[in-house]
């Protein structure tokens, strides 16, 4: 009994496909994909991305942001779920296209699994000031969630949360990803929160980034982040088994994060 999770921030699907994303994807042997920073809209989707792997795939399933060429998540499911939730706050992070949720639910369980986009601050305060008011939504919307249901949300969190998940630690201190709060935030969700940094209880190694700078080599030298997260319910946390950042091939400026869990929908 083995299921397979994969995340990817795509940094556009189209440019991902033409790097080979899609090729790789319906040989990848996943039961659920979830993709983020999709930068396309419904029209751009259709007849190209809404099935991955043929007969037998896995559908897809999209929140597109309002803002044509960005943001944008999906979810790639090869068991039709019992519900769909769109969007989580009904108001501007709901506009930019930042949660995809599909439930499982029978008599005796409830499960959704879920593909999230964090906001980035880095271009500016007032984005960093969005960034901020998300983590707060979100963190009041994960603990709703956790007293009714086990989840896993995967996702560019876009926080590299300790020292080991990220090469130049000293000197991004006060840049957006690996601020105090930011990383205050995330020991919080990890503590009195409740979920599990899926990824760590497998790895502890340094080194074990999914995003590189496209500036200075930085990939090749690797000079990266770890951005991409598995959160999970300690239920579902506790079945994970085996985890791999893909960086064989190259779809995005992030690699995918690939873990099996022994678990079944």
């Amino acid at each position: 009994m083995s299921f397979r999770l994969v995340t990817l921030n795509l940094n556009g699907i189209r440019s991902a496909a033409d790097k080979g994303f899609v090729a790789w994807a319906a040989g990848a042997g996943a039961d659920c994909m979830g993709v983020q920073e999709l930068k396309a809209q419904a029209a751009d989707v259709a007849g190209r991305f809404e099935r991955i792997g043929g007969a037998g795939g896995l559908d897809g399933h999209f929140h597109f942001a309002e803002k044509k060429g960005y943001s944008g998540v999906g979810l790639y499911l090869r068991k039709p779920p019992s519900d769909l939730r769109f969007g989580f706050d009904r108001g501007e992070f709901d506009a930019e296209g930042r949660w995809v949720e599909a439930r499982y639910d029978t008599a005796t369980r409830k499960l959704s699994l879920i593909s999230c986009y964090f906001p980035s601050g880095s271009s500016g305060p007032e984005r960093q000031e969005a960034k901020f008011r998300f983590l707060d939504k979100v963190y009041r919307h994960l603990q709703t969630l956790r007293r009714e249901r086990e989840f896993i949300l995967v996702g560019d969190i876009n926080i590299a949360h300790q020292e080991i998940d990220l090469r130049n630690w000293k000197g991004n201190q006060k840049n957006s990803g690996f601020l105090p709060e930011e990383r205050a935030w995330m020991t919080r969700l990890l503590t009195q929160g409740g979920l599990v940094d899926v990824f760590r209880t497998l790895n502890p190694h340094p080194e074990q980034y999914t995003w590189w700078s496209q500036r200075g080599q930085a990939r090749a030298k690797n000079v990266g982040w770890r951005l991409d997260y598995h959160l999970a319910t300690p239920a579902l946390a506790a079945t994970a088994r085996r985890e791999q950042i893909y960086t064989a091939e190259r779809f995005s400026d992030h690699a995918p994060v690939v873990i099996d869990y022994d678990f079944a929908l």
